[in-house]
């Protein structure tokens, strides 16, 4: 018997120096997973193994991007892209006294600031899905489409017809899902698809990642492309949740975008590596880069990141943006579980004298998230940030609004899943027509919802506070 739990204990002791050396760049996971491991001896260390062990270095299936350095598109598409190389080119004044933030939004790889394009942006599912099915049934080339959650519902089979209909006129159709959030899409719905010469590709089965040990890994863009002429990026999934059908969230409040111009090459480029990524095919018909003849004179910067980068940089992104604001930064998010250095870039603008406004879910689709969310609130709310609770149903949209400058929209969470995880994609306007279009939806969304005081959060009971503690320290897993 003794000998049993020396080994066992020698087990034990080996399993959490594993995690120490493996995690040792990231203390938040470390204690998370060690608390994993004691509660669930064995169990915990095989799910750390299986599931959350950082691969970036020695997966083959992720893509190496190397320095920050301009993505690898045709030489003929970046000659005739218009770049931003000096903040006075951007049409907003404001910029001008931001010319650190303009000089990291510079510095990330493959993300230029382009100068001729065209958005519109959408608050809700229905406007959304209407935009986009119109522009598939105008196709004549190539539709390519990639969400992380695909539905085989009511919605999802308006999207699944078009599909079909587009590819038997002679429309070039690929679709990527990712493996885990469209887990339950069923295989005759594939099968349809696949039989009408859709070409259908799935990021990451759940299956294979287990056993590649990449299941932490998942492919979180919403991204569609029509003809290389517009693309589409946002929060918004294709589900009949985003059209306030779902019993329990009631009323879907989210974000996405239409984007012609220049910025539909980077979207169009992100597809393609992804596509490339799943499918080992590099797709290189010059009909995916046609020239737009776009007039518009918007500034858009698509950033993408994920996993395969050396660079976190939509969490440099948010940490640039926050830390440079001077009047107000505004925030829609989901999901709340930031890292130590956006709290403390939160905390410190607040303190600072800026107004710092932050719209979180009243109705949350993710409890564990939802407790993990609010034990960052009374730190946060001691600062001066200022929290509301989203009242009519749930919301779901990624903003990011620092003063009149620029403002993000796409498809990161204010969570470290979105920051170090996730494949994202967002977009940065610097319009300023485009900026008070969101702050417009913002103040609509906080019409709608309940503020947070510190004296009546502090008098929550103490079994809220106990659930907040264990997912705080849970946090850097979700």
């Amino acid at each position: 018997m003794g000998t049993w739990l020396m080994v066992a204990m020698g087990l034990f002791i080996l399993q959490i120096g594993f995690v120490l050396l493996s995690e040792y760049r990231n203390p938040s996971k470390t204690t998370a997973w060690l608390l994993i491991i004691f509660l669930f001896p064995g169990l915990g260390f095989l799910v750390y193994y299986f599931v959350a062990k950082d691969h970036r270095k020695n997966r083959k299936w992720l893509r190496r991007r190397g320095k920050r350095s301009l993505h690898r598109l045709p030489l003929r598409i970046i000659k005739r892209i218009k770049v931003a190389k000096k903040a006075k080119e951007i049409r907003n004044s404001s910029l001008s006294r931001h010319r650190r933030l303009f000089g990291l939004l510079q510095s990330i790889p493959g993300s230029p600031i382009t100068q001729a394009n065209q958005s519109e942006i959408y608050s809700s599912g229905k406007e959304t899905f209407e935009a986009m099915l119109k522009a598939m049934e105008e196709a004549e080339d190539h539709i390519h489409m990639q969400f992380y959650i695909f539905r085989a519902d009511s919605i999802g089979r308006t999207f699944q017809q078009m599909m079909i209909r587009k590819a038997k006129e002679g429309v070039k159709v690929r679709f990527l899902y990712d493996g885990l959030g469209s887990y339950d899409l069923s295989s005759q719905f594939i099968r349809e698809l696949k039989e009408a010469g859709v070409e259908v590709e799935c990021f990451r089965p759940i299956r294979v990642s287990f056993f590649q040990k990449s299941m932490n890994y998942r492919n979180h863009r919403k991204i569609m492309v029509v003809d290389g002429r517009i693309g589409f990026l946002g929060g918004i999934n294709v589900g009949d949740e985003y059209l306030g059908q779902d019993p329990k969230l009631g009323n879907w409040r989210d974000t996405h975008m239409k984007v012609i111009g220049d910025s539909v090459y980077f979207l169009q480029h992100t597809f393609l590596e992804d596509w490339a990524l799943v499918t080992g095919k590099k797709l290189k018909e010059a009909s995916h880069f046609p020239e737009h003849h776009c007039e518009g004179d918007e500034q858009i910067q698509i950033i993408a990141s994920g996993p395969d980068a050396h660079w976190d940089t939509i969490l440099e992104l948010y940490f640039g943006s926050i830390s440079a604001a001077f009047r107000r930064i505004y925030i829609v998010t989901p999901y709340f579980v930031p890292d130590r250095s956006i709290l403390m870039a939160l905390k410190t603008a607040a303190l600072s004298g800026v107004e710092v406004v932050i719209i979180l879910p009243g109705i949350t689709d993710h409890p564990l998230v939802k407790w993990a969310s609010r034990s960052y609130l009374e730190e946060l709310m001691h600062a001066g940030v200022r929290f509301y609770l989203y009242q009519s149903g749930f919301i779901h949209a990624k903003i990011l609004i620092i003063d009149d400058t620029i403002a993000s929209v796409g498809t990161a969470n204010l969570d470290m899943r979105s920051f170090f995880d996730n494949f994202e994609l967002n977009a940065v306007l610097f319009n300023k027509r485009s900026i008070y279009k969101l702050v417009r939806d913002f103040q609509l969304d906080l019409a709608g919802s309940k503020e947070i005081t510190l004296s009546s959060f502090r008098r929550r009971p103490k079994l809220e506070k106990v659930k907040e503690m264990l997912a705080r320290m849970l946090s850097p897993l979700l």
